[in-house]
């Protein structure tokens, strides 16, 4: 078959943009935890990008995106052909409209969904923010990967059962967010709360990280969206366009929330309505008109600018609003194609309620992510369990006070010695012997280091 060399430029750049949202959502995650944890949290999400790929090399394509002979078994997982990613180098994968020879290499396509893996089990870890041992991170990451992500990314988006069914995901609503929100769930129950929370006050220690990480994922997810059309033509523009609307009035909806609400507008607000609006588009952006994604966007912020404040009422500590953004918001942009679905270049698909489609859809938008996310949280719940008493997930109680970035990676974020008229390279703090601890639980020796840092940061 003949490549199309335009669409495999294109595919290449979105590969790339997709890779880059993670240490964007490092920053992201980074700026929103305190001082003492910053560089564990993004540790998690660089982490990530190491694990999956490995296991998407072995295995991970394969079970994905291969049949394996079996009617029955293939509605649930991949089969081996594709094991080390064997034979893959040399195929390639069929265009949307085969008549234009929009061909892409099948390891370009393979590249691009290794980008969207990644992200996924990296966005679960902004619910176990500042008291997890990364070892255990890792171990999860792994087994997660291997027993959700790829079987569900083949329900959806390869040969497997939802895909029969007809349910529509068209860059990753079910697959990534309710998939990602509702595996942090299940971790914030399985570690329980941070020390302190909630009564005491756990803001984000660098708020310029937030809005830099959310700058580099409002960037990456055009290719994010975009690309997922798999080819160049006008889906791809529209999911383009899509993209950026439901954004922006996503992140005017939150602020619009906080003014009512809380009588300010905040920076932290426009950088989570930002992610709300995007998380909410990417499984309708190549299937709604413009004004719907207007709609969208508006819903998404504001339900899920409300949605964070639930962990207060229910109880439980996700600590980065896992839950409250790309669970609630990939819920509703699935749900959302059920009433809003146009299809402009699709004309034979069933369309949402709003456009004459009938409920059919709207039950199947509902299907999926109801599917995806209890089998995501109950997989993610044994898993961190099983960890938890095996080798141990949460931090011990004292290292959990002076901080997780000393206790576990032997660094701190923030060098705050000066000598002369400049800054030198401190040396790093050691966890203090045990004694006498001072107020939470902390030696005064930490206590100090701990308000220099904060105060610095």
């Amino acid at each position: 078959m003949k490549i199309d060399t335009g669409a495999t430029a294109w595919m290449l750049t979105s590969t790339a943009l997709v890779l880059l949202m993670t240490p964007g959502l490092a920053f992201f995650y980074g700026g929103m935890t305190r001082a003492k944890s910053v560089l564990n949290m993004m540790m998690m999400s660089f982490g990530s990008i190491i694990g999956v790929t490995v296991l998407w090399v072995l295995f991970g394509h394969s079970l994905a995106f291969t049949d394996n002979g079996s009617s029955f078994l293939n509605k649930f997982f991949g089969g081996f052909d594709a094991v080390g990613l064997k034979g893959v180098a040399t195929q390639v994968s069929e265009g949307l409209s085969p008549d234009r020879s929009d061909n892409i290499p099948t390891m370009v396509f393979s590249a691009f969904q290794l980008t969207f893996a990644v992200i996924t089990v990296a966005l679960i870890s902004g619910a176990i923010a500042d008291r997890a041992k990364f070892g255990a991170w890792m171990v999860f990451s792994v087994a997660w990967a291997t027993l959700v992500y790829f079987p569900v990314a083949h329900w959806v988006w390869g040969t497997g059962w939802l895909n029969k069914l007809g349910i529509e995901d068209f860059a990753g609503g079910t697959v990534v967010h309710v998939n990602a929100g509702s595996a942090g769930l299940a971790l914030a129950l399985v570690l329980g709360r941070r020390r302190g929370w909630p009564k005491e006050p756990m803001r984000p220690h660098n708020l310029p990280f937030v809005l830099l990480g959310v700058g580099l994922l409002w960037f990456g997810w055009f290719g994010f969206n975009a690309g997922s059309e798999l080819a160049v033509d006008g889906t791809t523009g529209l999911a383009f366009m899509n993209t950026q609307i439901a954004a922006a009035v996503a992140a005017g909806a939150w602020l619009v929330v906080e003014r009512i609400r809380d009588g300010h507008a905040t920076t932290l607000g426009v950088a989570s309505g930002a992610v709300a609006g995007l998380v909410a588009v990417t499984p309708a952006a190549g299937f709604v008109d413009p004004w719907a994604s207007i709609v969208l966007g508006a819903v998404a912020g504001a339900a899920c600018a409300y949605a964070v404040g639930l962990k207060y009422r229910l109880g439980f500590d996700d600590s980065l609003d896992v839950v409250g953004v790309h669970l609630v918001g990939g819920a509703i942009g699935a749900l959302s194609l059920g009433l809003l679905a146009a299809y402009p270049f699709l004309p034979g698909q069933h369309k949402g309620l709003l456009y004459g489609g009938g409920f059919q859809q709207l039950g199947l938008q509902a299907l999926g992510p109801a599917v995806i996310g209890l089998y995501s949280f109950a997989v993610a719940w044994v898993i961190g369990k099983v960890i938890d008493v095996t080798v141990g997930f949460r931090l011990a109680e004292e290292d959990e006070a002076t901080g997780v970035d000393v206790t576990v990676h032997a660094e701190t974020a923030y060098d705050l010695a000066l000598t002369g008229g400049g800054a030198t390279r401190a040396a790093l703090p050691r966890v203090p012997p045990a004694g006498p601890a001072g107020p939470g639980g902390t030696t005064p020796e930490t206590e100090i280091t701990e308000t220099k840092v904060e105060a610095g940061a």
